[in-house]
């Protein structure tokens, strides 16, 4: 409650006279204090009396801005004098009246001091309050007085103070903490100083945010406003501690436990006030705050307030220079708020550098008390920090030159308090100020904190401490991504992260060093923050890169329809890994979140391609490095190989300059070398120093801390000759030495007395004389000046030449003996501290100016180089933690590890890394590995079911990770089995179980262990492991494209592997069924990906040698078809084809009835319901009835053909359209019934459905017009038909005639033969050449070896039938085939006449007659040509000439009456009385010869064609059979004419009309009457040969007679002259006559001379017709021509006259002479 006016005089009054008083006033040497309070009443009557008047009554103290406020200022003396009395009571009321002034604005000590020119009042007031306080004497009253006062000036808005003031107070404060000896006393100081430095810091913060705002509102504003609004003031300062008060209640709680003690104390000393005004204070502060914030009056931070006159006036200022007044004002303010901020942090800096007195620790000793008091206000500051004090260089500057140092003194510190401190303020710089402090972190964490780790000699509080500093730092995603950045991808920096990952990887294992008397439960503790740390790493790694994972379980592959009704799926990918976020930010106290990376656009400052090449190059630096610590020069060469070391002597001395971490004695030896390059390096190392403006001796220092003299003096001596020369060269007008020889010669003597005075080898150290004699005359002859030399002499006894700190110099080697107790334990530590701490401190002293950039990391990208880097030191970790341990925290920790490192491989596909994690987790599972199930413990369970949680959550990344994954799951079914009691067999016996686990043999007799084994192996079938492995397949269906395919793949792997195990098992096999089920409705595109591999390994599961598993595949199969049949399919589409493509693969690969069986009816069955739904499955349907067909089990075969019948007679009508890109199929299909020779009955049924199946193309052209398949695109339209209805049919019956047997492929041939000439109106001519392609195929039956029975039977048959079959389809659509199929019918014949197969070759002449003589009318020309030709053609052929030059061959001989069958030709039939004439028939053995030579048999059949060939010409020519029937009648009219009278006439036989001889023309007749000669002449050459014969009748033909060829010799000379004759009594070749003529007159002239010259009367018997044919046709000449003949013939007539003749021929011979009588006038009529 606030006091009105007359009770703030009464409040006045009544202080200062409670003052006077008091005993102690009245006192003598208290006269001046006594004076001073009655002047002060007396004047405070006075002014109450002059403003009464001028004032209304009020319910409150006087305002705060009337002008009486600045006169309570002259009350001060009488306080003061009160202060300085030192009596508790006068100076308690003394303070508190202060207090109280101060509180409520009376008192402001704005007005200048007298007694002081250039200060203030308020400083005076200050010093007065501080100079209370004597020390520990102090009452306590006046200590809680004094802060009370202290904590009111420094948080009041009505005074200010700034500089030395503020540190007085603060110093004040700070001592009362040390010296007091209250208790509460202290609490209250430091909380106090708690909140003044809160003030202090928070004012800056405000101010400079309100200097901002003015900035942004002049910037932002053109013209200023007319008044300056109230909103433009910065906020007041308890505004500030209300604010702070709001936002961190731990210093608010300090602050009132504080006023608790505060309170305590004072009622113990009956001053009960105390509470009640400080309690007042604070709330007249926040109020006053409150009012401000709303209505925004007031000034921050005012000034002593003058006149109301004064403020008025500034309202008559312009708007614009308001501003700018109150700009000024405000950066003046803050100033001197940033200055008060700088000179108490160094303060506390400084404060907390001193050293602590050597000795165990006093916890109660003023120097660990300030030590850490001062370290608790630092943090205090840093973590409460604003924007001002994180970015200001002024505050960078002093964290860098003054925290830092004394950090890197109190990090090393053996007292745990200060220890913890510290390390708390360094996480607390990592957080806010690494962007400032790069180096320095390097620093703390390199020199420091890791070797504390490292160190075996730390104790276990102080690698406690570290490691948890460390776990939160490895909380803070950002952090940590940005120290591997920073350091680890910086060339000259550390590798922080590396070593830090490796330091808790052997922490995590129990590698690390425990110190002396650990316990089991420390080191336990120990290993288990080792793996939170290395978790929280992980765990940053996985939410830094979270935004590239995509969890399985937020999308679906699948429409709604498609979704395994199953549980529903809350999972997220978040949830699945609990915690993968940070633990913790480093900011423990910051509300905002940890950045998380954004996806930037641009190319950014963090880009990772960048630092991925920064970090090779620094890997092979570092390998340069530490080659160079072994050998130099290969480390150089290394370096300049790989482009990071330039090639000349500066590059490497530069190199030398400025990387810390080369060893310096190599360095030093390198340079010492006397080779040329190391002699150039060392003058470029040298002469890159700077000794300009150094004193001799700190130019040798900075030489010599760079590298380690090398022991050899030459080397030392090339060193200092160039040292002096380059020193000289730099210092050359200091005028000391008289030459570089000075220089170098003190060098010299520096060195030695370094090593003399600070070696312990050396017992009598130099003296100071002996120095100075040692040196005389090196100047030239001269002395240098004994004082130079003195001075020497002492700096280097107080301060030995070292090498400056370095990387290797600085780092502790480890302990070197072992430690055998604790004092030695604690020496050590000390030591290696002290080493520690005095790199630290040098480094940090050498880098507190040097100023870096930091890059805060964005990228995602920059987690996969540091999972490369860490995985294998992660993995180790968590493999020992779950090897050696049961420990459940450890054991969760580890799995924790595992799977975020799983997360973090799959998300950035590494498959490495992520396969030796799945890996090392499904080993841990036994499930994999080669221990026996028994052993199975709760870890192993929980590895489990991490195991199957990774598999849910990163299924989409797994690849062939799945392939672990899924052969666990497959073994810990068995486990569930052995667990269930159901497959307890499993766990007994010799050998290996199926799962691959080694037997454990059991004695089941031991029940409690059978018990306890089913009771572990029991919770693996636990509900919760049982649904999370359902879970993994039924949500197979949420997998990406990718991952589903190898889910499958894998899943398939591991079927195989059970399927190949004794006995088999089906589980993997019967989840492919389940999880095809579920991922049918996939995207066609991605269920084919799947289907090729589950089809694949139903393929191989189908042709199982176990009928159990491969019925259940096919059984499988036949579900998931008629469900994926139910689907349906678009035209065009082939997934039905490739669905049920492992039917036809196991109906052809497996032999099994059963299963074969099997196949079929599922099949069938699947016909039967789903064939309104089946499209491109048609074929694979055909295609195993196809295969069925070739089957031998009646069975099968009846099923399948029944079921082709209906789909062929019923289905055919109802889905053709459907079907028809099958249709081939079906006919291939029902080729094959036809070829199965087991059961004819349904080969002949199967050729009635090919002739069905040609109705439907006939009758339904237009579907396959109509119908494109993709298998032919380019066919046109119009051949469409042909192509997939025609040919199909025809071809397939042309398999049938030349597969199956003999009433089969007639039945065929019949077919296919009636469908031509049925349908062959609607074929193209194209069409025929391809149809006639597939018919002449039937012949090729003869080209390949068979038996000769079977070979016989085919030439007596179906060639023959065929080739009269093809003379009758080619003469039924002559017009149409004769263009585009004579030639090959007739190159077709003539390889038929060629063949050497004589029934083949006669089939083919009469064939070739059946063809001229059925369509010789039609043909021109050019075809009789063409046919006349070919006929000539084949005359020539088959000549055999070979008759005339045959040899026996020595192996083979003619064995009569054998039979042989050694070639297929061996067995032709020589019919004597065929092939050879009458006289060689003998009619009484009809005896056959066998010829077993091939090349005689083939000259043989040659015989015969020729023979044949003449028969054909005479019949084409002349009508078939008429020249046998001339003969027949010319010789009965010539007996006829012999036995009438002498004159009487011989009759005429004139030849038929019918024959082809009138279309031939002239050239054409002579040409075949030329053919017929030649063949005369050569058959009656061989005849004549008589040599020749009895070789082939002694050697081939064994009989009674010779072998000859009078037949060819005499039907060929016949047929030449019929041709002949008929041609010379045809008017119409009347042009050609002369010729013929000609012809006649040789040929009869010929013929009649070798018929008198022969010398049988058999060979003159077989003349017979040709001589009668002769005589005849010239006795029925006209007279003319007859007269022509008579004169050449005549004396041939007269020869033969007197010959033993026929008597035909005598009478003919006769008629002949009486005719040329009488012609001639001989013969008298």
């Amino acid at each position: 409650m606030l006091k009105t006016r007359p009770e703030r005089t009464m409040f006045l009054s009544k202080a200062l006279e409670k003052i006077l008083s008091d005993k102690e006033t009245k006192k003598s040497y208290n006269i001046q204090l006594k004076k001073a309070c009655g002047v002060a009443l007396e004047q405070l009557k006075e002014d109450q009396n002059l403003v009464t008047d001028a004032q209304n009554t009020s319910s409150a103290l006087p305002p705060l801005k009337t002008k009486s406020s600045l006169d309570t200022d002259k009350y001060f003396l009488p306080f003061e004098l009160a202060c300085q009395t030192k009596f508790p009571r006068i100076v308690v009321t003394a303070l508190d009246c202060l207090q109280k002034l101060i509180a409520y604005g009376h008192l402001t000590g704005s007005v200048v001091d007298a007694s002081v020119p250039g200060k203030r009042l308020i400083d005076r007031i200050v010093e007065t309050i501080c100079n209370c306080f004597n020390g520990p004497q102090t009452d306590d009253g006046i200590q809680l007085q004094i802060i009370k006062a202290l904590l009111t000036v420094i948080t009041s808005n009505h005074v200010e103070v700034h500089e030395g003031t503020v540190l007085l107070a603060v110093r004040t404060c700070y001592n009362i903490y040390l010296a007091s000896k209250s208790l509460i006393n202290q609490k209250t100081a430091q909380a106090s100083l708690t909140q003044m430095l809160n003030i202090v810091f928070t004012r800056m913060e405000v101010q400079a945010a309100h200097v901002n705002r003015l900035r942004e509102q002049r910037s932002t504003s053109g013209t200023p406003r007319g008044s300056v609004s109230s909103d433009h003031r910065p906020p007041l300062p308890d505004e500030v501690d209300t604010l702070v008060q709001a936002d961190d209640h731990s210093k608010q709680d300090d602050t009132d436990s504080g006023s608790e003690s505060l309170t305590k104390d004072e009622e113990e000393d009956g001053v009960g006030e105390i509470r009640e005004v400080v309690q007042y204070l604070v709330d007249q502060v926040v109020k006053d705050c409150e009012v401000d914030v709303v209505d925004g009056s007031g000034d921050a931070f005012r000034t002593p307030r003058g006149d109301e006159d004064s403020t008025s006036s500034c309202g008559l200022e312009s708007a614009a220079s308001r501003e700018e007044r109150e700009e000024h004002e405000a950066l003046s303010s803050q100033h001197l708020l940033q200055k008060d901020a700088f000179l108490v942090f160094r303060s506390f800096c400084k404060l907390s550098m001193k050293q602590l007195t050597e000795g165990p620790p006093d916890p109660r000793s003023h120097e660990l008390r300030s030590k850490v008091l001062s370290l608790q206000l630092l943090m205090s500051i840093l973590q409460n920090s604003g924007p001002v004090f994180r970015t200001s260089p002024l505050f960078i500057n002093a964290i860098k030159q003054y925290l830092c140092v004394s950090l890197s003194r109190n990090g090393v510190s053996s007292v745990t308090e200060v220890f913890e401190l510290s390390l708390a303020i360094f996480v607390t710089l990592l957080a806010h100020f690494k962007q400032h402090l790069k180096i320095q972190i390097e620093v703390f964490l390199k020199e420091i904190f890791l070797n504390i780790l490292e160190t075996t000699t730390s104790s276990f509080e102080h690698k406690w401490l570290v490691i948890q500093a460390l776990t939160r730092i490895c909380g803070d995603a950002q952090c940590v991504v940005d120290i591997y950045l920073n350091y680890d991808c910086h060339l000259t920096s550390a590798n922080v992260f590396e070593r830090l990952i490796n330091d808790l990887s052997k922490i995590a294992q129990g590698r690390q060093a425990i110190e002396l008397g650990a316990t089991i439960v420390q080191e336990k503790s120990l290993r288990i923050k080792g793996l939170e740390c290395l978790v929280s790493i992980l765990k940053c790694m996985v939410e830094w890169s979270k935004d590239l994972y995509v969890n399985p379980h937020s999308q679906s592959n699948l429409g709604p329809e498609s979704v395994p009704s199953e549980l529903p799926d809350n999972d997220s990918g978040r949830s699945t890994l609990t915690g993968y976020e940070s633990t913790g930010s480093l900011n423990s106290t910051a509300s905002e979140p940890t950045p998380v990376p954004v996806v930037i656009p641009v190319r950014s400052l963090d880009d990772p391609s960048n630092y991925e090449v920064i970090k090779q190059r620094k890997e092979v630096m570092e390998q340069g490095i530490e080659l160079f610590n072994k050998k130099p020069v290969k480390g150089i060469l290394f370096l300049q190989e790989h482009g990071i070391l330039g090639p000349t002597a500066d590059d490497v001395a530069h190199f030398f300059h400025t990387d810390e971490r080369l060893d310096r004695t190599q360095i030093g030896d390198f340079v010492g070398e006397n080779e040329k390059f190391t002699k150039e390096v060392m003058y470029a190392y040298v002469d890159q120093m700077d000794f300009a403006q150094r004193d001799f001796l700190s130019a040798l220092r900075m030489f010599l801390e760079g590298f380690r003299l090398p022991g050899e003096a030459q080397k030392i001596d090339r060193l200092m000759e160039k040292f002096a020369a380059r020193y000289c060269e730099c210092n050359a007008s200091n005028g000391i030495f008289a030459s570089a020889d000075t220089a170098y010669v003190l060098a010299y003597s520096v060195i030695m007395l370094t090593t003399d005075l600070h070696s312990a080898q050396v017992k009598n150290k130099m003296t100071k004389e002996q120095y100075i004699k040692m040196n005389r005359g090196i100047n030239d002859s001269r002395d240098l000046p004994e004082e130079f030399l003195s001075s020497i002499y002492n700096e280097i006894a107080g301060n030995e030449i070292k090498m400056k700190s370095s990387a290797l110099s600085g780092k502790p080697k480890g302990r070197q003996e072992s430690v055998t107790n604790e004092k030695q334990r604690r020496l050590l530590y000390n030591f290696e501290m002290e080493q520690i701490a005095g790199t630290a401190k040098a480094l940090m002293e050498s880098i507190s100016h040097v100023q870096t950039s930091f890059t805060q990391a964005t990228h995602h990208e920059h987690v996969r180089p540091m999972f490369k880097l860490a995985w294998t030191s992660l993995l180790a970790a968590f493999s020992v933690g779950l090897q050696d341990s049961d420990d459940v925290d450890l054991t969760r920790l580890c799995l924790e590890g595992i799977r975020c490192a799983i997360r973090i491989a799959c998300i950035f596909h590494m498959e490495t890394e992520r396969d030796a994690n799945v890996q090392a987790l499904a080993r841990f599972t036994l499930l994999s590995a080669t221990s026996p199930l028994t052993e199975m413990k709760s870890k192993n369970i929980d590895c489990i079911k991490t195991l199957i949680s990774v598999a849910h959550t990163d299924g989409n990344y797994l690849g062939k990770s799945w392939h672990e994954i899924l052969r666990c799951i497959s073994q810990l079914e068995l486990a569930q089995l052995i667990g269930t009691g159901v497959k307890t067999r499993f766990l007994a016996g010799p050998g290996q179980t199926s799962s691959g686990h080694p037997a454990d043999p059991l004695d089941f007799s031991d029940k409690k262990r059978l018990a306890h084994i089913l009771e572990s192996m029991g919770e693996t079938s636990s509900q919760s492991v049982v649904v999370a492995v359902d879970r993994i397949f039924t949500g197979s269906v949420r997998l990406d494209g990718d991952a589903i395919v190898d889910f499958v793949k894998w899943l398939c792997a591991v079927s195989c592997d059970e399927l190949a195990a004794t006995p088999p098992r089906m589980f993997s096999l019967q989840k492919i069924v389940e999880i095809s089920y579920y991922n049918m409705g996939r995207i066609r595109i991605v269920w084919s990906r799947i289907w090729q591999v589950i089809g694949e390994h139903f393929n191989r599961v189908g042709c199982n040698a176990n009928e159990e598993v491969s019925f259940f595949a096919v059984d499988s199969l036949r579900q998931l078809s008629v469900k994926f049949l139910e689907k349906g399919e678009f035209q065009n589409f082939r997934f039905q084809k490739d669905f049920l493509r492992p039917f036809e693969f196991i109906m052809k690969k497996n032999r099994s009835p059963t299963i074969r069986d099997m196949v079929v009816r599922c099949v069938a069955q699947m016909v039967s319901s789903q064939a309104h739904n089946i499209k491109s499955g048609w074929k694979n349907i055909f295609s195993v009835f196809h295969l069925a067909a070739a089957d031998h089990d009646q069975g099968i075969v009846e099923l399948a053909f029944a079921t082709t019948n209906t789909i062929i007679s019923d289905l055919f009508e109802k889905h053709f359209t459907a079907i028809i890109d099958s249709f081939q199929d079906a006919v291939k299909c029902l080729s094959e019934f036809a070829c199965n020779a087991a059961f004819p009955d349904t080969s002949m049924e199967a050729i009635r459905l090919i002739r069905r199946c040609a109705k439907f193309v006939a009758e339904k052209p237009a579907f396959y017009r109509d119908h494109s398949g993709d298998d032919m695109p380019a066919v046109p339209e119009q051949d469409r038909v042909w192509v997939r209805g025609w040919f199909p049919v025809l071809f397939e019956l042309s398999c049938i005639i030349n597969r199956c047997k003999l009433d089969v492929r007639t039945r065929g041939l019949t077919v296919m033969f009636e469908i031509m000439k049925t349908y062959g109106d609607q074929f193209m001519q194209h069409w025929w050449r391809d149809l006639f392609n597939i018919v002449f195929r039937i012949f090729d039956s003869m080209k390949h070896p068979e038996q000769a029975s079977e070979k016989i039977e085919w030439m007596t048959t179906t060639c023959n039938h065929a080739l009269y079959a093809i003379v009758d389809v080619f003469t039924q659509y002559y017009d149409g085939l004769s263009p585009v199929l004579l030639d090959s019918l007739l190159a077709q014949l003539k390889w038929c006449v060629l063949q050497e197969n004589e029934q083949l070759a006669r089939s083919g002449t009469n064939c070739l007659e059946n063809l001229v003589v059925s369509n010789g009318s039609k043909f021109d020309a050019a075809t009789w040509e063409k046919t006349v030709n070919s006929i000539l053609e084949m005359f020539t052929c088959t000549e055999p000439a070979a008759l005339l030059t045959w040899r026996p061959s020595d192996e083979k001989r003619m064995i009569e009456g054998t039979e042989t069958s050694d070639d297929h030709m061996a067995g032709t039939d020589l019919a004597l009385d065929a092939s050879f004439s009458q006289f060689s028939f003998d009619p009484d053995s009809k005896s056959r010869m066998k010829i077993n030579d091939r090349s005689l048999a083939a000259l043989l059949i040659q015989c015969v064609v020729q023979l044949e060939l003449i028969q054909c010409v005479d019949n084409v020519l002349f009508f078939p059979d008429w020249s046998r029937r001339e003969d027949q009648e010319s010789l009965a009219a010539v007996r006829q004419a012999a036995e009438g009278p002498d004159d009487g006439p011989i009759t005429h036989v004139v030849p038929p009309e019918d024959g082809m001889y009138k279309l031939l023309d002239d050239s054409l007749l002579l040409k075949l009457v030329e053919a017929l000669v030649h063949v005369h002449h050569f058959a009656r050459d061989f005849n004549l040969n008589q040599e020749r014969r009895n070789i082939l009748w002694k050697y081939a033909f064994r009989g009674r007679f010779k072998p000859n060829l009078i037949q060819q010799e005499v039907h060929g000379l016949c047929c030449a002259l019929r041709l002949l004759f008929r041609m010379y009594e045809d008017e119409l070749r009347s042009t050609s006559w002369p010729a013929i003529e000609r012809q006649l007159f040789a040929i009869s002239r010929d013929a009649l001379r070798h018929f008198i010259s022969m010398t049988t009367e058999a060979h003159r018997s077989a003349w017979l017709p040709a001589v009668i044919l002769i005589l005849t046709r010239i006795l029925h000449l006209p007279d003319d021509r007859f007269r022509v003949h008579a004169r050449h013939l005549y004396t041939i007539v007269c020869q033969a006259i007197v010959l033993e003749l026929k008597p035909e021929i005598k009478f003919l011979l006769k008629r002949v002479l009486l005719r040329s009588g009488q012609l001639y006038g001989l013969i008298v009529v």
